[in-house]
This record gives C-alpha cells, sequence and structure tokens, in this order.
C-alpha cells in the first residue's frame, strides 16, 4: 500500500505552531493605509503588556517593519541549524526578509511559489519560541501571501486596516469577504489616518472624510476596533525607527491605539 510522504518542513511548521498561543494577520484591501504601521505597533504594544511576541513581515516586497523598529541594519543569527529572529525588545521578535537582503534597495522578485516557501520558511526553520502572539504583516490585497499565511497557519485571526475614504472602504469590503472565504476570524476593522489633528490648534480636519470603517463594520456585523488619528509628529518617529505607541505615549494617536489593544485581546 502506497504511504504518501510527509513533507519535514511541515512537521516543524506545525512543531512552532503548537508553541504560539495567538496568531494574528494584519492586512489590507490596498496600499497606502499604514498597515505595516499599526502591525509595528501592536506588536510592540502587546509586547509592553508582558507578552511574548513575534512579529512575521510576510511583505516579501516592500519589507519596512525593520526600518520602522529600528533594526533595519542588524542581522539575524544561526544557531543548530536555526534562524534566530532579530530582537527589538525583550518581549518582542522580528524576522523580516529585509535581513536577508544584500542592499537594502534590492528588489525581491518572485512569483508565487518562491514566496510560498520563504514563508513557509520563516515558520518552520525560524527558533520563535514560546509566544502569545504571532502578529503577520502581510501586503496589501488578497494575493499570494495572505493566502499563504491562511494556508500554512490555521485557525488564524485577522484584523483590516482601512482609511475612511471611499476608494480605500470599497477594497477592504474585499477584504472583509476574503477572510469570510478562508474562514478566518475577523477581530474588526481598523479606521487608520482618520482625521488629522493640527500640530497648532489641536482642531481635526477631516483630509479623507470621516466613518468609512465603521460603516463597513455595521454593514458587515463585524466590531469596529477604532480611529487613529493623524498626527505629523508619528510619520517622523516611523521613519526614525521609533514607533509612536513608545515614543509618542502622550499623542491622541497612541491613546486611541492603546484602546484598540485593549478590544483585541479582550
Amino acid at each position: 500500500m502506497h504511504q504518501e510522504k510527509i513533507d519535514p518542513k511541515e512537521i516543524r511548521v506545525q512543531e512552532a505552531l503548537n508553541r504560539i498561543k495567538n496568531k494574528l494577520l494584519v492586512f489590507s484591501g490596498k496600499g497606502g493605509v499604514g498597515k505595516s504601521t499599526v502591525a509595528a505597533n501592536l506588536a510592540l504594544a502587546l509586547s509592553e503588556r508582558g507578552l511574548k511576541v513575534g512579529l512575521l513581515d510576510v511583505d516579501l516586497h516592500g519589507p519596512n517593519l525593520a526600518k520602522m523598529l529600528g533594526a533595519e541594519n542588524k542581522k539575524v543569527e544561526i544557531q543548530d541549524e536555526q534562524i534566530i529572529p532579530v530582537k527589538i525588545t525583550d518581549n518582542l521578535s522580528l524576522i523580516s526578509m529585509a535581513f536577508f537582503l544584500d542592499k537594502i534597495d534590492s528588489p525581491v522578485v518572485w512569483r508565487g511559489p518562491l514566496k510560498m516557501k520563504a514563508i513557509q520558511q520563516f515558520l518552520a526553520d525560524v527558533n520563535w519560541g514560546d509566544l502569545d502572539w504571532l502578529i503577520c504583516d502581510s501586503p496589501p490585497g488578497t494575493g499570494d501571501e495572505p493566502l499563504s499565511v491562511a494556508h500554512l497557519i490555521p485557525a488564524t485571526a485577522a484584523v483590516i486596516v482601512t482609511t475612511p475614504q471611499e476608494v480605500s472602504t470599497l477594497d477592504s469590503r474585499k477584504a472583509v469577504t476574503f477572510t469570510q472565504m478562508l474562514n478566518l476570524k475577523l477581530l474588526g476593522i481598523i479606521e487608520n489616518m482618520s482625521g488629522l489633528l493640527c500640530p497648532h490648534c489641536g482642531e481635526k480636519i477631516d483630509l479623507f472624510k470621516s466613518g468609512g470603517g465603521e460603516h463597513i463594520a455595521k454593514e458587515y456585523d463585524i466590531p469596529f476596533l477604532g480611529r487613529i488619528p493623524i498626527e505629523p509628529h508619528i510619520v517622523d518617529s516611523g521613519d526614525k525607527g521609533e514607533p509612536f505607541i513608545t515614543h509618542k505615549k502622550d499623542s491622541e494617536a497612541a491613546k486611541a491605539f492603546e484602546s484598540i489593544v485593549d478590544k483585541i485581546i479582550g
């Protein structure tokens, strides 16, 4: 009787997943909505609450998390034939394609099967250890990478990041349908860039309208996790590798984000 061979990598993936309590996919229907910023700050916020967190940058073509977390010049280590993720804090570790590129401007020109293998390797060959949360930052859209994560990591939960304007919410509706097709548990929608807070007078200016994310949540009967406003200094802190959740704790964005984290944990 023919016995099907089991891929050793799949066994190692399962062994790694068995040591991770919660898996969360952060994705969006379109680019430019601040998804990676949300993923980085979410991972940091969870780690600051004493939780062990792994951050997996699945955006293979635009791996920006190393830059955002001030780790762009670091490299991974190999121990006992396993990849050791880069330590951002005592409780937060990161794996990103950025750590494997020869140059910061080197493009990753890969088709679907190669991307699937890379994501599999990030799970099978990385020594994540025991984690409370694994946060996966996916590229925008509903392509190979989020499909691969959903295939490789069963029972993954998800959050969708959108901005208020109609162009973004239209694609976010597709993202909601995508989670339903893959049986992902959708924890809710985050509305990013929800109004500009004037640094001089503190007045809120709705650059991209407002309420689009909450409208989608009501339409599909899913949780609305909250709004994160635009604050000019947050752009600078991100470029410097200083996420606002730790370096701008008194900002309105950080306060809004802490409330969102409470809902996700709850």
